[in-house]
């Protein structure tokens, strides 16, 4: 096989982050999209996405050594690797459907079954409920191309561990590479192919199809426990006076066993993945039978986290006489323009129903938040503005550019409320006042 020529499907958020990196290092990258306009801007140069340090790469790659089509067909006849990272959404169960990935593989294993190539080699990128691709994928693939797993053609698990606004940073320095493989070959096929786009040296770890798809589905499970947990010491340390959050996470947090990373009191858990991964991984143990009261406390302890944010927030502005609220920060978290599951989306609504005006500020989320949210709603143009225009304002993100930018304010007396306490006090100017709780 071919390494020096991949194609990938699926060209969003990750996928083409992904596929950029790729033709970055120096190969040619057949990414395959069903959307024309995605094609169409990355064949010009112009990235389709908001990621930091992504449009410098489609300006270089687009059109180039990423070559952007609408056609799976291109992905069998001129590579012998194809990633698949299409989105799984979420059902209503709290499982993923694997809609977008069997469409895909269904079109490119029609193609293979047309074709004399000798093998071809199916990466599953995508987060996948465990069982999937041995239960799903490769009955379907065997089906569409009349031919045998592991004889004319090999399957393997890669998924990402990345974060929405350092996509391309966590793929190029991952922590670790996991990898699920049909066959030992592909699986060390894969390992060159993913440590070639590394500029660090990770560890890999390669294993069965079935325990890489429980490693992630289980690693963001985690991740909200912990969070949950950081979270429950800053409650209690809210209710005993002289009590530092970050003093007890940040000791707590040198503990190897703990570690300090994801370890902050702050606000709920949001975005594409910890919430949704923490149902899925719900009902992988509802599916089994085994006892899913962990996950639904670590729900409910986020749902409590929003309900205590809005109690906050309304006591102050009874108290303050505040008619309206400025709301910095939209998206769940900074750098990007997400909004999912985003705990200044879920206040702004508690807001609005209780008759509370609400201005807000986002450099990146503002678009998305205007096409989800209904009216009511009023939109600033800097922290500046936002916070001239209301007695109380929430900064919802740990957000330096903000941050920078309350430093600098000179408008009206106002207050803030720093749910991630990154403000420091003393650098505050006079007009501004920093809320203790």
């Amino acid at each position: 096989m071919n390494p020096d020529t991949i194609s990938l499907v699926g060209l969003g958020k990750l996928g083409l982050c992904l596929a950029a990196i790729h033709a970055h290092k120096g190969r040619t990258v057949i990414g395959i999209d069903v959307a024309p306009d995605v094609v169409d801007n990355i064949n010009n140069g112009i990235s389709p996405v908001v990621e930091p340090g992504l449009s410098d790469l489609i300006a270089e790659v687009g059109g180039k050594k990423l070559l952007a089509t609408l056609e799976h067909k291109r992905a069998v006849k001129e590579s012998d690797i194809t990633i698949l990272l299409t989105a799984t959404p979420t059902l209503p169960d709290g499982g993923f459907s694997n809609a977008h990935l069997e469409n895909a593989l269904r079109a490119l294993s029609e193609e293979l079954g047309n074709n004399q190539k000798a093998y071809h080699l199916f990466v599953i990128s995508s987060t996948v409920l465990p069982g999937s691709i041995e239960n799903s994928f490769i009955p379907l693939i065997e089906k569409h191309s009349g031919r045998k797993v592991n004889e004319g053609f090999g399957i393997c698990y890669d998924p990402d561990f990345v974060a929405l606004g350092k996509v391309i940073n966590d793929f190029m320095n991952p922590d670790f590479i996991l990898i699920g493989e049909s066959r030992p070959e592909d699986g060390k096929l894969l390992e060159t192919l993913h440590l070639s786009i590394c500029d660090n040296a990770p560890p890999v770890r390669r294993m069965s199809l079935a325990s890489a798809e429980i490693s992630k589905v289980s690693l963001n499970a985690f991740i909200t426990l912990k969070i949950s947990f950081a979270n429950i010491i800053g409650n209690i340390c809210e209710k005993i006076p002289s009590a530092n959050p970050d003093d007890v996470t940040g000791a707590v947090g040198l503990d190897k066993r703990i570690s300090p990373y994801y370890f902050k009191a702050g606000l709920s858990y949001g975005g594409t993945c910890f919430p949704r991964d923490t149902w899925a991984f719900g009902v992988v143990l509802k599916n089994l039978e085994i006892p899913l009261d962990l996950m639904l406390a670590c729900h409910k302890a986020n749902v409590y986290q929003d309900e205590m944010l809005a109690e906050k927030v309304i006591r102050q502005c009874l108290r303050l006489n505040a008619k309206t609220v400025g709301i910095l920060g939209l998206a769940f978290k900074p750098d990007t323009p997400v909004i999912v599951e985003s705990p200044a989306i879920k206040l702004i609504k508690t807001l609005l129903d209780k008759g509370i005006g609400v201005v807000a500020y986002d450099p990146l989320a503002i678009d998305n938040t205007k096409k989800t949210l209904a009216g009511g709603i009023e939109y600033a143009g800097s922290v500046e503005e936002c916070m001239g225009k209301a007695p109380l304002n929430v900064l919802t993100m740990p957000s330096k550019e903000i941050a920078k930018s309350i430093y600098k304010y000179n408008g009206p007396q106002t207050k803030v409320l720093d749910c991630w306490r990154i403000l420091n006090k003393a650098d505050l100017p006079e007009n501004v006042g920093l809320l203790d709780e």
